[in-house]
């Protein structure tokens, strides 16, 4: 190595070490405006929040109605707001409508229950009032009234009933009762 070349050598190692230094020096000054600023800051709340409480015992002892029924109009705001918070709830259920067609296979489903044990009743007349009602002789007597949800059924005949209400005859395709027929409402099909 010539002397030239050590001579840079050594120029640029000072340099190096000139400008680590600065940097040091402008990193301990940052970090202490830091400490300053954090300082004041937590002065500053501390000093904030004793002035809040000096000023809320005061209106206590000066005025406590006025204390009282601010305390009170916070909760009432309070709760108003979470009332009308209404968070991730999910979506009301919306009945499906579905394009029904004479022969097409079905499965009975219950609509307005959650139980899988429940039953779809079927009856002799569609859109009988009745349609519940266990007193008739015939209905007491008849089997196949009552079909657990799942029960494969084949729609025979759609009928209309108060406006936009769909009754379907089905002809049940699973179990005992294959072959025996019965009125349903068009959304216990699924």
């Amino acid at each position: 190595m010539s002397n030239d070349e050590k001579e840079n050598a050594n120029e640029t190692e000072n340099k190096i070490e000139n400008v680590v230094e600065q940097a040091e020096e402008i990193v301990k000054d940052v970090v202490d405006q830091a400490e300053e600023i954090m300082d004041d800051a937590v002065e500053t709340v501390s000093e904030g929040t004793e002035n809040i409480a000096s000023k809320v015992m005061a209106l206590k002892e000066s005025n406590p109605k006025v204390l009282y029924g601010a305390i009170g109009a916070l909760a009432f705001v309070v709760l108003g707001l979470m009332m009308m918070g209404g968070g991730d709830k999910p979506a009301l259920p919306i009945a499906k409508v579905m394009n029904l067609a004479i022969g097409q296979t079905y499965a009975l489903k219950g609509v307005n229950t959650y139980d899988p044990n429940a039953t779809v009743r079927l009856v002799a007349v569609p859109g009988s009032i009745a349609a519940y009602d266990d007193t008739e002789e015939k209905d007491r007597k008849g089997e196949c009234k009552h079909m657990p949800q799942g029960t494969k059924v084949k729609i025979s005949q759609i009928q209309e009933a108060f406006g936009k209400v769909k009754f379907v005859e089905v002809e049940i395709l699973d179990g005992e009762c294959a072959g025996k027929k019965g009125w349903t409402a068009s959304n216990n099909l699924d």
